[in-house]
């Protein structure tokens, strides 16, 4: 195989067998359950990378996400923790802390493409007794998040759940090591969500428990106080991202570094 041959159809590891195809990414029927509490904002500011500010609220939303229906990752469910910042321009917008998903396709994909924080897990988004939206994640054996929720309790307006859906930047901290243990790719990546189509959004009264785990810290930024929910049913285009900062490149761009 010549070189020409690999750069030409380089996308996923492994070479001869990639996890997912090279996208465009399309989400069908894509189900949000989001909780969003305000937390302990030192915390916040000791995870939330330069470029970024937390804000005065100090709020992070828990997200049980089901995706029945996409191209290029297939069907799978993932949960995690979005962090609610200000990013350089002033704008409003969210950084992803954590994910953990039970489809390996999107984990590594997601991982090597966006920079998505994704490990492998067991999330499960469901109805629960006809009345509560019930969201779970467990890490092997043990439960790390329970959300409940009363199931279509109050329509949100579909126009403003759309346009912040479009709207709001989104951001990644892109890692990747060099073959020598040292950073390669060191990177703040900023995407957004397009085309989308809300089909319904809801909200309603929530609980959220969060417990220790070693491997699933979500549990250190503990939940002091629900401040809004919402349950939302939407088509969608996850578009590819761009390089919001490069921390390499400017490290070695300033007189005073020591980083090589």
């Amino acid at each position: 195989m010549k070189a020409s041959d690999i750069l030409d159809n380089a996308t996923f590891m492994p070479f001869t067998a990639p996890p997912c195809s090279n996208g465009p990414y399309e989400f069908f029927d894509r189900e949000y359950f989001i909780i969003t509490y305000r937390t302990d904002p030192e915390k916040l500011r000791a995870i939330v990378p330069e470029s970024l500010q937390i804000t005065d609220d100090a709020l992070v939303s828990y997200e049980f996400i089901r995706m029945p229906n996409s191209t290029g990752f297939g069907n799978y469910t993932e949960s995690g923790q979005v962090i609610e910042v200000i990013d350089a321009e002033g704008r409003h917008a969210n950084y992803t802390h954590c994910m953990f998903l039970d489809d390996f396709g999107p984990t590594a994909g997601g991982r090597e493409l966006w920079g998505f924080p994704k490990k492998m897990a067991s999330p499960v988004l469901t109805v629960d007794n006809t009345d509560t939206l019930l969201g779970t994640l467990d890490y092997g054996s043990v439960r790390v998040a329970t959300g409940t929720m009363a199931y279509k309790y109050d329509e949100l307006d579909k126009a403003t759940v759309k346009a912040n859906m479009e709207k709001t930047p989104n951001y990644l901290l892109k890692l990747i090591p060099h073959v020598d243990g040292t950073p390669r790719i060191c990177e703040l990546v900023r995407y957004y969500l397009t085309n989308v189509e809300v089909k319904a959004a809801y909200t309603g009264p929530a609980t959220l428990q969060l417990f220790d785990h070693v491997m699933a810290p979500v549990s250190k930024l503990p939940v002091l106080e629900i401040v809004k929910t919402s349950h939302i049913i939407a088509n969608l285009t996850l578009a590819l991202g761009e390089v919001a900062v490069d921390y390499i490149a400017d490290a070695q761009a300033r007189p005073d570094s020591n980083f090589q």
